[in-house]
């Protein structure tokens, strides 16, 4: 659409262009009365309108291209870092990634809503122009022919600078993005330690560099528009000046001399308007770098090209043989690791903190793939699983739990949508949450997660464990799912855990004796080796 619309403005450039020429001469010249310029007056309005029209419609094309653009690319980096990469978003600087999903994503608008437009009429116009002008005066062509590619050469060198500059613009603003982010998730702890101020100085400095580049990169753009616009007005008064002495010889019809001088601008104009949306789009093209080199990072769990369905834990137990894995650039956490879980079995893991006992969960969740050995269910690898399918079979409460931007009702069905009323009050009672559901001024319609009603530690993790208990998942992991509460509210949970594994295959990870009193057999998990079984 954007091509199509590009030719029809050059159409009609030249179109007005030459009927204007035609009007003006025949006024002047032939003294021609309105009557007989009417309809060629009512012809360049109409291509006037038409010319209008054009423009916007090639606008607006560019702008739904890129918002279909920007919507895709924000989905892909999301459904990458999510589904293929979950287990190794802990390598990457998460500011970074948020200002490459939301900042970089939002730049690129202008690289297609403007400059890849800009490219079409900035490829179309000015040749459709020049083979009309030729038609006209050969001399006012080759000026035109002459001055329009050093105007490209231009912009070409100034482009190789002005990468270069945004480049390093969009390092600090990541930098900035990224230290100011860790900063606020980390402010509590640094307010406990009355470290809050200490690190002004810090985000100053940053700051001020990413200032700097800014500067710098404002700096290369006015000078390039300014370059730019020179050459066009140099390219204008060489042709207006061979036309003006053609004219003045008798050498050139005014019809003519007008319509070269008419359209000179128009074919300077697209090259002209190109560098400025070089500029705009400048910090877009930076970001997409990044962007695509996280979207071509290969990913850590493996989708099989055709799946087996996924076996089910309430009927085969769930193994793991040989099982070693090592973090990137970090020691070998998990040696050879055998375990069984049966089918109804609860097992509890016990061992120091960085033994591997979250990693070993991942590893179960498919988060992360082996590096050596083999997990399967009833005999099936599960790297011949659709990683998707097998976590359907799990409810999973993590260390650190996540509460959404959504209602407390929304947040508890996360693992069961269809969860009825009553299951929602059940799970609530068991989970000890009735108290925190009649605090909150909507209740269970309460928003609560990012903007909303804010949570305490406990109060989160309290909502996971009753997301598990709504859940009809036959595989239960729980990780640390007592550890930010206190010994009373401890208690009262250990009785939702068991309701919560009652009739399902679970793995219970805690550092305390009360969540693991009434697992089957006790794991013990040190220097990345399993123990002996220990009878609970």
């Amino acid at each position: 659409m954007t091509v199509g619309l590009g030719f029809l403005q050059a159409v009609l450039i030249i179109a007005q262009a030459t009927l204007l020429a035609k009007v003006i001469a025949g006024v002047f010249m032939n003294g021609d009365s309105f009557a007989e310029v009417a309809p060629w007056l009512a012809w360049l309005a109409a291509i006037s309108v038409g010319r209008g029209l054009a423009a916007a419609g090639f606008e607006s094309a560019g702008r739904f291209g890129a918002a279909r653009v920007m919507s895709e690319l924000r989905e892909k980096l999301a459904r990458h870092l999510l589904m293929n990469r979950p287990g190794a978003l802990q390598a990457e600087q998460s500011g970074e990634l948020v200002s490459s999903a939301i900042e970089g994503v939002a730049a690129l608008e202008n690289y297609f809503a403007r400059y890849l437009p800009q490219m079409v009429l900035a490829g179309i116009v000015p040749v459709a122009v020049l083979a009309w002008v030729l038609r006209y005066n050969w001399e006012a062509a080759a000026i035109l022919a002459v001055t329009a590619p050093l105007i490209i050469v231009f912009m070409v060198l100034i482009g190789l600078l002005t990468e270069q500059r945004t480049r390093k613009r969009w390092e600090r603003m990541s930098r900035l993005s990224s230290h100011f982010l860790d900063l606020v998730g980390g402010l509590a702890t640094l307010r406990a330690n009355s470290q809050a101020y200490s690190q002004s100085g810090s985000i100053q400095a940053v700051g001020e560099d990413y200032r700097r580049e800014t500067m710098g990169a404002l700096r290369v753009g006015f000078l390039s528009s300014l370059v730019l616009e020179l050459l066009a007005m140099i390219g204008v008064a060489m042709v207006a000046t061979a036309v003006g002495i053609q004219l003045a010889g008798g050498h050139l019809e005014l019809v003519a001399g007008l319509t070269v001088l008419l359209l000179a601008p128009e074919l300077y104009m697209p090259l002209r308007q190109l560098g400025a949306q070089f500029h705009a789009s400048a910090d877009g093209m930076a970001a997409a770098e990044r962007i695509f080199e996280v979207i071509d990072q290969p990913a850590v769990v493996s989708t099989p090209a055709e799946p087996v369905p996924a076996p089910d834990p309430a009927r085969w137990s769930v193994a793991m043989e040989g099982v070693s894995y090592a973090w990137p650039g970090r020691e070998r956490v998990l040696e050879s690791i055998d375990l069984e879980l049966k089918p109804g079995e609860t097992v509890a893991l016990v061992g120091p903190s960085g033994g591997g006992k979250s990693t070993l969960a991942s590893l179960l969740l498919r988060l992360t793939e082996p590096g050596s050995g083999r997990i399967s269910c009833g005999g099936t690898d599960l790297s011949e699983v659709d990683p998707q399918s097998w976590r359907r079979q799990i409810a999973w409460v993590p260390q650190r739990p996540t509460v959404f931007a959504d209602t407390l009702a929304a947040n508890l069905r996360l693992f069961n949508p269809q969860a009825t009323d009553a299951q929602l009050a059940e799970a609530i009672g068991v989970a000890v949450l009735g108290e925190v559901v009649r605090g909150l001024p909507d209740g269970l319609e309460t928003m609560v997660g990012e903007g909303g009603r804010r949570l305490s530690a406990g109060q989160t993790q309290r909502i996971a464990l009753a997301r598990a208990l709504l859940s009809e998942a036959p595989l239960l992991i729980l990780d640390e799912p007592t550890a930010h509460l206190d010994q009373d509210t401890e208690k009262e949970l250990a009785e939702a855990i068991n309701e919560a594994a009652s009739g399902r295959t679970a793995l219970i990870i805690s550092h305390r004796e009360q969540p693991i009193a009434r697992a089957d057999r006790t794991l013990l998990l040190n220097q990345g080796r399993l123990g002996e079984m220990v009878n609970a």
